[in-house]
């Protein structure tokens, strides 16, 4: 009977632990419910610490939210990355479109944020990409512009006039003035063109060639079966005059080595980039960083000054979030680009041009910015057209091409021709 007894006592006494254990638990999760987490996937690498700090702010002032970022980019393809994340189920809450192949990749990913109050703000044309009947499926993040950015210092000691720079006759002159009083500007070479990088040969150096072909629109694009090629003339110009010129090699060049170790260090005027390259040019030399520009890639008569502007990327929110979740994103973009301190942020720390209305333009910070702005008021823009380029096709179709071709392993008509039966086996495929 005293065992009897003994073994209830220690049931009790047990099954007490269990449920306060329980109780604990449930507490715990309780807690752990109240804090909303909103995972961004940033692939805009040069944004990683604006965006964090931005984020930090945003959680001081919203109670229960936590906005997460995770940069992904630079040497990383962010949408292979995009895909495998999707893929093994961990999908972000906000992640990052590029153009129309997204668009319908991700096409059960995407919610409709029509009704955020940044949206109704977006700029006539900025949400064209986006929207999907009456939805729009995502936030543009802002205008950019892809050109020839060059130190306007180093162009006044050698005489040249960086706005006389619209015909590839001006453009192939500039770099041999350029590269024939190295030794009295104190630059190692003219430009620095990284052909290791696919998305700058592949994606940006083709653009302004394509995008006459397309009248400038992404979509014209996304539903071309063939490109034609109109201006290869031009452009085999334009990849042979700045090859010639650049520091070598070419072909082991990454955007590290552009950017950061010799543009930023005054070691050459030039640099094929775009706007988006600010902050790292700051982050190396500030001074140097007031004292740049950036002009059009000239192409032809028909773009003469015209500068490649338009939006390059979304910011997406996932449909297969908890409608909690979802609403945070949202709150969280809504933030960013319509209230106070949101909109200093994109003027002042990301220093981007924005696609909404609502901002002081007087406000943005950056040389580069205050260029295509101005290029943007003057209306002398054509699209940007390579977020409707096939699928795959930049990277696995173009730059290898322009690779063989510069490394002399094929002739450009061969590189030419190939890139037209990649654009029409990608497409095809999609």
């Amino acid at each position: 009977m005293l065992g009897i007894k003994h073994k209830l006592v220690k049931s009790v006494i047990v099954g007490a632990a269990l449920l306060g254990s329980a109780m604990t638990m449930t507490a715990c999760s309780s807690s752990s419910s109240k804090t909303t987490t909103v995972d961004f996937y940033n692939m805009k690498v040069e944004f990683k610490d604006q965006l964090n700090a931005a984020a930090a702010t945003y959680n001081k002032t919203h109670k229960g939210v936590k906005v997460k970022v995770t940069s992904v980019g630079g040497g990383t393809d962010y949408q292979a990355a995009l895909k495998a994340k999707m893929q093994s189920g961990k999908t972000p809450d906000i992640f990052a479109l590029e153009g129309p192949q997204q668009l319908q990749t991700y096409k059960k990913y995407l919610s409709d944020v029509s009704a955020g109050k940044a949206i109704k703000k977006a700029l006539p044309g900025t949400l064209n990409t986006v929207k999907s009947g009456s939805q729009v499926l995502g936030y543009p993040v802002l205008q950019e512009a892809i050109g020839i950015v060059y130190n306007k210092t180093i162009f006044q000691k050698a005489g040249i006039d960086a706005s006389k720079i619209t015909t590839m006759a001006a453009y192939e002159n500039a770099l041999k003035t350029l590269n024939d009083k190295k030794s009295e500007l104190g630059i190692q070479a003219a430009t620095a063109f990284p052909m290791k990088e696919w998305w700058v040969i592949g994606q940006h150096a083709v653009d302004p060639f394509l995008s006459q072909e397309f009248n400038g629109s992404v979509t014209k694009a996304y539903n071309a079966k063939t490109i034609s090629w109109k201006n290869s003339d031009y452009f085999k110009q334009y990849i042979d005059a700045t090859t010639k010129y650049s520091a070598q090699p070419v072909q082991s060049m990454d955007y590290s080595t552009q950017i950061e170790k010799l543009f930023s260090t005054g070691k050459v005027a030039m640099a094929e980039q775009g706007t988006w390259v600010y902050p790292t040019i700051e982050s190396v030399d500030k001074n140097l960083a007031k004292d740049i520009g950036i002009i059009p890639i000239p192409v032809n008569s028909k773009s003469a000054g015209k500068l490649p502007v338009g939006v390059t990327q979304w910011w997406a929110v996932n449909k297969q979030a908890d409608t909690k979740t979802q609403k945070a994103s949202r709150d969280f973009l809504d933030w960013l680009f319509t209230s106070k301190t949101g909109k200093n942020i994109v003027l002042t720390k990301l220093k981007v041009v924005p696609a909404y209305s609502g901002f002081d333009s007087s406000k943005i910070s950056d040389p580069l910015g205050k260029d295509a702005y101005s290029y943007i008021s003057d209306k002398q823009t054509q699209g940007l057209v390579f977020g409707g380029f096939a699928t795959g096709w930049a990277q696995n179709g173009m730059a290898p091409e322009l690779q063989k071709y510069v490394s002399g392993k094929e002739s450009w008509n061969t590189a030419i021709k190939n890139s037209q039966a990649a654009w029409e086996t990608a497409r095809a495929g999609q």
